[in-house]
């Protein structure tokens, strides 16, 4: 595909409301990060990922003479994911503050210099219609863009599709951003497929966060209800803990594979809170993990509230169950 020769002012104009979101749609994050000294669920993979499409795709851009707005675009979306992959390895892998501005620094210096080197070699040839280089780097940027916002989902699906760590201001913006870049591409005299199909991926993707977390928010509403009447965050609810954890979901389903009656309405907890109240509605027997009183159903769900029952975990050197009054 030729580049473009004229730019329309509404492709210019679309692209310039798409830069001012994709130059501060990381700020909200950088800042949320800064006040909670955490970043607990934004994965530091996600933003190396984003560091590193900002080259395909600032290339891409320059190359094809996009309007100077998306092109400034990917410089700043570069930079700003430097910086938040900067502040996750202080927050979570827990490195110096001075190592990790270096580090960070050091990145930022070698991607310019790979960008501007293969603007430089590339432009030539693709103004005298060899195109296929540039093919490759426009897929190169959208896979790499793309493939940054996959590792939320494993962090989605390891606490049941609940988000955490990802504020969702930065996450409206940069879906607005991308939105905004692809209505500028299409104002443009000629659509670019390729260039577009980056700003598509986003859209799509981080759709898909907003209804992960929409869909856990309904079906933890019976929860969620239970901890606001008993005045604690929902964290900090037993039952809560049990069901967000997989861990602790398998620990009791493991735990009760034994001849004995599992602790079932743990185990009901765990698989579906929505199922509870039904389960509760027929006292039955249950596990007597040896330290409490054989107890009716109706009655263990009240031990378990009170955060007196300690969950076994399976201690690999002994072979056995064991809490922290001992083995089980």
């Amino acid at each position: 595909m030729a580049p473009q020769t004229s730019i329309p002012v509404a492709a210019n104009v679309l692209g310039t409301i798409g830069t001012v979101f994709w130059c501060v749609q990381l700020v909200p994050q950088i800042w949320h990060n800064w006040r909670a000294k955490k970043t607990e669920g934004l994965p530091a993979l996600m933003m190396v990922l984003w560091a590193a499409c900002a080259v395909p795709f600032g290339v891409y851009s320059v190359v094809q003479n996009f309007n100077v707005p998306i092109q400034i675009q990917p410089q700043v979306f570069g930079t700003l994911a430097l910086v938040t992959w900067a502040q996750i390895l202080i927050y979570e892998s827990k490195w110096k503050t001075w190592k990790a501005i270096v580090v960070a620094t050091g990145v930022f210096v070698l991607l310019g210099a790979i960008e501007a080197v293969l603007i430089v070699t590339l432009k030539g040839p693709y103004d005298r219609g060899v195109e296929w280089p540039m093919l490759v780097i426009g897929i190169i940027a959208a896979v790499l863009v793309g493939a940054g916002i996959l590792p939320p989902y494993w962090e989605m699906w390891k606490r049941r599709g609940r988000v955490i760590g990802i504020n969702w201001i930065f996450l409206s913006m940069d879906s607005a951003g991308a939105l905004f870049s692809l209505f500028a591409l299409i104002a443009q005299n000629t659509f670019d497929v390729l260039g577009g199909s980056v700003y598509i991926v986003v859209i799509i993707l981080e759709g898909g966060i907003f209804a992960s977390h929409i869909i856990w928010l309904f079906r933890t509403r019976k929860l969620r209800k239970r901890a606001k009447l008993q005045g604690v965050n929902f964290d900090d609810l037993p039952e809560a803990r049990i069901y967000q954890d997989k861990r602790a979901e398998m620990t009791i389903q493991s735990y009760g594979s034994c001849d004995s009656r599992p602790c079932s309405a743990a185990v009901t907890l765990a698989a579906d809170p929505g199922q509870l109240e039904k389960e509760l509605a027929v006292p039955k027997p249950i596990y007597n993990p040896g330290y409490l009183s054989d107890m009716s159903e109706t009655e263990f769900p009240k031990y378990l509230e009170s955060g007196s029952l300690d969950i076994p975990t399976w201690d690999v050197e002994k072979g056995v169950f064991s809490t922290t009054d001992g083995a089980v």
